[in-house]
């Protein structure tokens, strides 16, 4: 396949026919700086598209989120692009809680690193494996009780501004490849058509 540009490349491989195991093998050959580009290049169509060829691909691990070589209360960043009008570009932010076995977590803890966080909130979330899919889903009905030094005050999602942004919601993640998975976001169990795609820091 000819492609001028790591970018080109992966539009085109989601424009076809999505053959999911080759463009995972195409972001995992990608450097770190080409594969976070690439992800971070991709809309709302070709997220949807992604999305939908990443169904039950690969699981989705809590102890691939946070690698057990990492300590607990250590964050481990991942770098997004939603399917917002503006403001696009965020991070989920993770980290395995204390006392947690390091190779199997029964959950993460975690928040979004935005711009607008000082208006939204940083909408906190607890992180858990989906107990019928290999997926995980990103409960933001449910916050961390403690939280990294370095992190911001832990505020609920369902009072304020933070209400019509994380209220109420739940995300899915599917793996595409090693370092990026895709989500769907949902609010009381229904799905909004809004995705986001996660590159994690290398």
């Amino acid at each position: 396949m000819a492609a001028s540009t790591p970018k080109a490349e992966l539009w085109a491989r989601i424009d076809e026919t999505p053959d999911i195991p080759a463009i995972s093998r195409f972001l995992d050959d990608a450097s770190a700086a080409d594969r976070l580009s690439a992800v971070r290049s991709l809309g709302r169509t070709r997220q949807r598209r992604l999305y939908e060829a990443a169904d039950g691909f690969l699981p989705v691990r809590l102890a691939e989120i946070v690698p057990p070589e990492v300590a607990a209360f250590t964050p481990v960043r991942h770098f997004g692009r939603n399917t917002l009008p503006a403001f696009t570009h965020f991070e989920k932010r993770f980290c395995r809680p204390r006392d947690a076995d390091s190779t199997a977590p029964e959950s993460l803890y975690g928040f979004n690193f935005q711009t607008l966080a000082a208006v939204t909130g940083p909408g906190y979330f607890i992180a858990r494996e989906a107990p019928d899919r290999p997926e995980v889903w990103v409960d933001y009905t449910s916050v961390p009780d403690e939280h990294p030094d370095a992190w911001p005050e832990i505020r609920p999602n369902d009072v304020g501004l933070s209400r019509f942004v994380y209220g109420f919601m739940v995300d899915t993640l599917r793996r595409v490849s090693q370092h990026v998975t895709i989500g769907s976001a949902a609010r009381n169990g229904r799905d909004l058509g809004s995705w986001f795609v996660l590159c994690q820091e290398a």
